[in-house]
């Protein structure tokens, strides 16, 4: 029997160019003897790459191109069978995802949620996909634990008997099989025809590894009278020991091909070059990549020539943002060369992502590859909020996410607009479009046209049990209602999306009924892991590129995008079935053979004539690793005394978005007419006057009221409201005597005020028990007290004319309480469920509230309190701690207090009476409030201070 026809392509030519020279070197220019030759290629992407490849080759010259095919993707008309074929069809992805779902339901007997099994489900479909690509009988489970292991790992076994002993029972009912079992099945079947019938001229190329069953088919290839085997960038130098070490070494790139050159019988040494030989960067490679046992081999690391780093440039950048800016101006300047060519290669979507948009700031499109999750295009992210929003019953933030989409027809923005600001601002109205109606009575229009485009979806979501099929029509229903069907349907992300429903829809036909609040999980389990890949890339010279569709293909510019680890090399994959004994004693490969295939694709890209290593040293404000790859480079590069250049387009990039030049923006200082300006202001805005007199133009002379947040919990303003009423209505109720049991009528008092808001888990644990610490202390103080006091008023207004150069000023205010003690004067009291003021902000006058208050009550200006001196300003600490109360004097002279407030209110009225006096915002930063609603709009993150916010 002949020597197995296996050759090589060094990785420092490029793979199918070399591949195409070779067969005119063989088969001659004839254009239609390249009919008669088969080529078989892993990946489709290589297929494509070797027509074109064809093309260059032949400057033009109308030929027939060989037959190609992708060996992942294998199928019985692609190949020539010389005998019948007759097997069942590959079961789709989605209906195996939707059997195995309700296996795995069955198995947890009603624990399991539809949502979580389709989850379990798709993890199941990668180990049988394993197991199949790796020829396991699932027989050997049984044998995989003892009965001495953990009882955890005996329940695994348990749980998987699923695919050994139920999913070939369905299979067989469902008249399918596994696609991979089915791809296997070809292979085998294409191996005894042609073993019978070998045929012309066939070719398999560029397979950096292979499972058992492509192995047997390239073993077969290789001992065919025409057949050649051509794999990529085997490294034929390297010697005995290394190469034992590379067949120990799951990780190294070399691993796959070492494994595949085991499987077909033949040695790496023995294999002669496709066309010729080239050396590149294969030394340094070689020397880079060598494997952990064999790495002392480095201390007799020879000089390299300067020719091995020739071309390789590196970039450090320090965040993702500026790496993306850096590829897309490397992209960029590419295409000032004519006709050249070049590509971004990474696995991190992020930057692929970024990059893409960063060149189209000159105009240039171009698609990332490896394609768009489905669930994150605009039609599939519609879908997901309509489900999200029917489970979180039409809930603030969901319904505006969904009312907001790009997709959502535009006439409905402007009302959505008006009933976000009347309705859906401040706390959460009730459930459902009820909530709605009577949140929001003005709208009642747009809640008439959103029932009818939801309500069907929302009546099945609610319900006990339903049909996943129909909770799935009332969905697309819903969406086309929203968004309309041109719209939704529309481009390659609608097609993906309307393919990806059909197929569910008839995958799920006899799925087992739901409850309809398990749907909108279930639906979204279902969508992952679905992509979206353009038919086509939209720049003719520049591509962004996974790794694997980068595999075979060349570019005069390569840069390699995202090395740091857990990026490129990924981390190490999880597998959620089987530990890693266990792995092994089944049959499957380690884990880290992912990593040794994403090395193989790095390596191969390495030798590319120009290349840019590329990083981020810093992602979402985290430090990163460097990718293992450029730790080891660096080492190689140092006991060659040789050093990469850092590529200058890092400099220019950090130029690109910096302006000319860089200047301060100035604080505002707005001076509106003094006929705009506010004449009335309560004691608490004094207070904000004298912090951030903006934020008295904003709001008084801009009229512009903050927005409250969406979907809010009440705070710590709610809860104070919440604990004034409360003593309020206590005081109101019982203002001579205090009742029986005064705890137990504060405390229910106080379950009035508090309302609704203590089904709320964080209001019922956290602050009911500290108003009823409140409670308790509050008794206290009042038994003590009520002897002395005459009279007590709460929640009182009042307010005082003051004189100012344009004219009177009305100062107002709302007391809390103020008590009347006999034959003194009047306790001005301020309940302080936050944070009290120092004595020193009252006197100095920043913290004005309780002497302008004292002020007022001394000229009587309070409702149905008489005038009288005041003897004491208090502020009373309720904050429900240890102790639940404190009494704090704002001072010990309030008579003072009050004049000073007074004299100094009159001061700040006839400065601002001036229209030369500006709003400044924070004029004292050291007395600036620590929040203020209008600090964006004076920009004070430009001009500001650190501390500024």
């Amino acid at each position: 029997m002949a020597a197995p026809s296996v050759w090589t392509i060094s990785a420092a030519l490029p793979f199918l160019d070399t591949l195409v020279e070779g067969i005119f070197a063989r088969q001659g220019r004839d254009p239609l003897a390249l009919a008669e030759i088969t080529i078989l290629l892993p990946t489709r992407r290589a297929a494509r790459g070797v027509r074109d490849a064809f093309l260059r080759a032949s400057q033009g010259t109308p030929m027939l191109l060989p037959r190609l095919a992708a060996l992942g993707d294998i199928d019985a008309e692609e190949l020539e069978l010389q005998a019948p074929l007759d097997l069942a069809a590959a079961v789709s992805p989605l209906r195996r995802q939707l059997l195995l779902a309700r296996l795995i339901q069955a198995w947890g007997k009603g624990s399991i949620l539809p949502g979580q099994a389709v989850a379990l489900a798709g993890e199941l479909g990668l180990l049988l996909d394993q197991a199949h690509a790796e020829g396991v009988p699932f027989e050997q489970l049984e044998r995989l634990v003892p009965a001495e292991l953990a009882s955890h790992w005996q329940l695994t076994v348990d749980f998987l008997r699923i695919v050994t002993e139920h999913w070939p029972a369905m299979l067989q009912a469902e008249g399918t099989v596994d696609a991979a079992e089915r791809r296997n099945r070809v292979i085998a079947a294409q191996i005894e025809a042609w073993r019978i019938s070998p045929p012309g001229v066939v070719i398999a190329a560029g397979f950096a590894s292979a499972g058992p069953e492509a192995a047997r088919l390239l073993t077969l290839i290789s001992m065919l009278p025409q057949g050649f085997v051509v794999l990529p960038g085997v490294d034929t130098g390297a010697d005995a020991e290394l190469w034992a070490s590379i067949a120990d070494d799951p990780t190294h790139p070399q691993y796959g091909l070492a494994e595949l050159l085991g499987r077909i019988g033949v040695t790496h040494e023995a294999l002669p070059p496709w066309t010729h030989d080239a050396i590149g960067r294969s030394v340094l490679a070689r020397e880079m990549m060598r494997p952990a046992a064999v790495s002392h081999r480095w201390r007799e690391l020879g000089p390299l020539p300067a020719s091995a780093i020739s071309g390789l440039s590196r970039l450090d950048l320090p965040g993702q943002q500026e790496e993306a800016v850096a590829v897309a101006l490397l992209l960029r300047q590419l295409l000032e060369r004519p006709a050249a060519t070049g590509m971004l290669v990474t696995p991190d979507r992020g930057l692929a992502r970024r990059v893409a948009a960063e060149l189209r700031r000159w105009g240039i499109e171009i698609d990332d590859s490896a394609g768009t999750p489905l669930n994150q295009t605009a039609p599939g992210t519609l879908l997901r909020l309509i489900a999200e929003a029917a489970a979180e019953h039409l809930a603030p933030v969901p319904l505006l996410a969904l009312l907001k989409h790009p997709l959502t027809r535009s006439e409905l923005r402007e009302p959505v607009r008006s009933l976000e600001r009347q309705a859906l601002r401040g706390p959460r109205p009730a459930p459902g479009l009820a909530g709605l109606r009577a949140a929001a009575p003005g709208h009642r229009d747009l809640i008439d046209r959103l029932e009818a485009m939801l309500a069907p979806f929302l009546v099945l979501v609610a319900a006990p049990e339903i049909r996943l099929t129909d909770a799935l029509d009332a969905q697309i229903r819903a969406a086309e209602a929203l968004a309309g069907a041109d719209a939704l349907w529309a481009k390659e992300a609608g097609e993906s999306l309307s393919g990806f429903l059909a197929e569910l829809a008839e995958a799920a036909a006899d799925f087992p009924p739901i409850k309809g609040a398990d749907y909108p999980v279930l639906f979204e389990a279902l969508l992952a892991g679905n992509v979206v890949r353009p038919r086509w890339g939209l720049h003719p010279r520049l591509q962004i590129l996974g790794t694997l569709e980068a595999r075979l293909q060349q570019a005069d510019l390569i840069v390699l995008g995202g090395l740091n680890e857990g990026s490129w090399p990924p981390e190490t994959p999880h597998d959620p079935w089987l530990s890693r004994p266990m792995r092994r004693d089944f049959g499957l490969r380690a884990p880290e053979a992912q990593i040794g295939l994403a090395a193989h694709d790095f390596t191969l890209a390495f030798h590319g004539a120009e290349i840019v290593l590329t990083r981020a040293a810093r992602a979402e404000g985290a430090p990163t690793v460097p990718s293992r790859w450029l730790l080891r480079l660096e080492t190689v590069l140092q006991a060659a005394g040789l050093a990469l250049a850092a590529h200058p387009v890092g400099a220019l990039a950090g130029l690109l978005d910096r302006p000319a030049r860089i200047q301060a923006t100035p604080a505002p200082e707005p001076r509106p007419p003094v006929a705009l300006r506010p004449r009335k202001l309560s004691v608490t805005e004094i207070e904000t006057w004298m912090r951030d007199p903006y934020a008295i133009y904003a709001r008084h002379i801009l009229k512009l009221d903050p927005l409250d947040p969406l979907d809010a919990d009440p705070g710590v303003a709610e809860r104070g409201v919440f604990i004034h009423q409360a003593l309020d209505g206590f005081v109101m109720q019982y203002p001579a005597d205090l009742p029986p049991d005064p705890v137990a009528t504060l405390l229910a008092i106080g379950r009035t005020t508090f309302g609704d808001a203590l089904a709320r888990p964080g209001v019922w644990a956290f602050w009911w028990p500290r108003f009823e610490r409140i409670a308790h202390w509050f008794v206290e103080i009042e038994a003590d007290r009520r002897a002395l006091i005459a009279r007590s008023w709460t929640e009182r207004k009042g307010q005082l004319l003051l004189p100012g150069p344009f004219g009177d000023f009305t100062l107002t205010a709302k007391a809390d309480r103020i008590d009347l003690i006999e034959d003194a004067g009047l306790v001005v009291i301020d309940y302080k469920t936050g944070r009290v003021p120092l004595k020193d902000e009252v006197a100095l006058g920043f913290s004005p509230q309780l002497p302008l208050e004292a002020a007022i009550a001394a000229e009587g200006g309070f409702s149905e309190v008489p005038a009288a001196p005041v003897v004491a300003l208090n502020f009373w600490h309720l904050d429900g701690g240890d102790p639940a109360g404190e009494i704090v004097a704002a001072g010990e002279d309030p008579t003072a207090l009050a004049a000073a407030a007074r004299a100094g209110l009159i001061s700040l009225i006839a400065r601002f009476d001036d229209p030369a006096t500006p709003y400044l915002a924070r004029p004292h930063p050291g007395r600036a409030p620590r929040h203020s609603a209008y600090g964006h709009l004076a920009r004070l993150q430009e001009w500001g201070t650190e501390g500024d916010s």
